[in-house]
């Protein structure tokens, strides 16, 4: 019997439509087949070209349905959802622009030298697609990270057809975001499965397990993901999978920090922790911040900022009764306070607050590590420190980031002492994305972007943001003393397609 997919209004809890139908095992083995065939049309550079332009065109073209919808279901409001449209629509430029350049392809020829010891033969390199990607979107942007987000367009800007599982939370917005591509695929003279969606659990797992998917992407939780990456791992043949699960992005205030600007930095801190009702991947979820008179100040003004926070409501009914078991639990350890508490607000909303506690506890394995896990919601925990090395000993104790920030002074950013220097080079190992006076939540579509970190950040080196983020579903591929005649265009000594390229160790472009 069909099961049914159901759009669900997160303020009220009520069902709002009947959206689709859980997809069963023969639907995927057949999407996926369909899409695993559109291979050799997407390998066309400049058809792939006018399906990244056209499907922003196209996304733009439904952008009141796209965002009213994307509200009713994720509760995120339309100025947030209209922000994170253009960032949908900028990014799928910005791969077409990478897909017209032609770097992604690192091309690298080695001409033969039969007087190198030993010889060397002729040697030319490039990447290809590595064929279906399944990608998994995420609950909190159900358009950036979502069906037609990062993953989606750098996959399908590296040649990878895509099926898409939506997420629960908003499978009519999934559904709205595939057919707008589905058309542009149309338009650009593409079959229209070169991106396909798909609903339900059963389906995620049929999806990571069918044999012609050949890479996954994933942003979501720890424990989902880790299950995702599991079971690509134990296919007959295991297929990497690109994950993004979990992120405490540790903050470090130094006192001088504290002591030049207090209040800048508790009202920031209170902006990052709250923004999206605490559901970005990039919160900071635990602060490290001096004892004393201007570790005081600062939490004066964290208080004042997060009191005047509106409650927020959380993307589904499970979010939240999760959150506020993690508040209930991080609250009632020893030694640890809530000058704001966070918990139940009006109706399905929840209020914003943040615990405080002594980095000493922090410092040796034992109840209070609960601390150094996410909480997903408007919460951020603020240890407080004596001395640098309680900083030390607590940054030593923490996995792998998306982001580590530090507030320095004036002086300590100049060098001055070294402290600064120290503290960066103690981030350095645990994220992705070191900061130096500012706030993670935000992360730029740019070249040097990179959003990713050692795990449990992320299951891979790799990043879900800017345009680096192609290299994921690539492969290098080498071919040796092959004749001018058969090897690919990319890759003949007069580069017909004018690509960038690195010769005999020289880059030309």
């Amino acid at each position: 019997m069909a099961v049914p997919v159901w759009s669900v209004d997160p303020r009220s809890g009520t069902q709002r439509e009947q959206v689709a139908v859980e997809a069963t095992a023969a639907d995927i083995d057949a999407v996926v087949r369909a899409a695993h065939a559109t291979r050799e049309a997407l390998a066309d550079r400049d058809a792939r070209v006018a399906l990244l332009r056209g499907a922003a065109e196209q996304l733009e073209a439904v952008a009141d349905e796209l965002v009213s919808t994307a509200d009713a279901e994720s509760a995120l409001g339309a100025p947030r959802l209209t922000g994170e449209l253009a960032r949908t629509t900028g990014q799928l430029r910005a791969f077409a622009e990478e897909v017209l350049d032609g770097g992604y392809l690192d091309v690298i020829v080695d001409h033969a030298d039969d007087s190198a010891a030993p010889p060397r033969p002729d040697l030319r390199r490039y990447k290809l697609p590595l064929g279906v990607v399944a990608v998994y979107g995420a609950s909190n942007f159900p358009l950036a990270f979502s069906a037609p987000g990062g993953d989606t367009a750098s996959a399908l800007a590296a040649g990878c057809p895509v099926v898409v599982k939506a997420h629960p939370d908003h499978p009519a917005t999934s559904e709205l975001a595939v057919a707008a591509l589905r058309r542009a695929a149309a338009a650009a003279g593409l079959p229209e499965d070169v991106v396909a969606v798909v609903h339900g659990f059963e389906a995620g797992l049929e999806l990571i397990r069918h044999p012609l998917v050949s890479a996954a992407g994933f942003t979501g939780s720890v424990r989902g993901g880790r299950a995702l990456f599991d079971a690509a791992a134990a296919r007959p043949v295991p297929i990497p999978f690109y994950g993004e699960l979990g992120s405490l992005n540790p903050v470090v205030v130094t006192e001088g920090a504290a002591r030049e600007r207090s209040a800048d930095i508790g009202g920031g801190l209170a902006a990052s922790m709250t923004m999206g009702a605490g559901q970005f991947c990039t919160k900071p979820g635990l602060v490290l911040a001096p004892e004393g008179d201007s570790g005081d100040e600062l939490l004066d003004a964290l208080a004042k900022k997060v009191g005047e926070a509106a409650p927020g409501v959380l993307l589904d009914a499970r979010m939240r009764e999760a959150f506020l078991d993690g508040v209930r639990d991080r609250t009632a350890l020893p030694g640890v306070q809530a000058p704001v508490a966070a918990g139940e607000g009006e109706a399905n909303a929840v209020a914003a607050g943040f615990l405080t506690v002594a980095a000493e506890r922090l410092v040796a394995e034992g109840e209070h590590d609960l601390l150094l896990d996410e909480c997903f919601g408007p919460v951020t925990v603020v240890a407080r420190y004596a001395n640098e090395e309680q900083i030390a000993a607590v940054l030593a104790r923490l996995p792998g980031n998306l982001t580590a920030t530090v507030h320095l002074s004036e002086a300590e950013g100049n060098g001055d002492g070294g402290h600064g220097a120290r503290l960066i080079s103690a981030l350095t190992p645990l994220a992705g994305r070191v900061l130096v006076n500012g706030w993670p939540t935000g992360v730029a579509v740019t070249h040097a972007q990179h959003h990713g970190g050692p795990y449990p950040a992320t299951t891979s080196t790799s990043t879900s943001v800017g345009t680096t983020a192609i290299e994921r579903w690539l492969r290098p591929v080498v071919y040796q003393n092959t004749p001018e005649a058969l090897l690919p265009p990319e890759l003949r000594e007069e580069n017909p397609l004018g690509l960038p390229r690195r010769v005999d160790g020289r880059r030309e472009s």
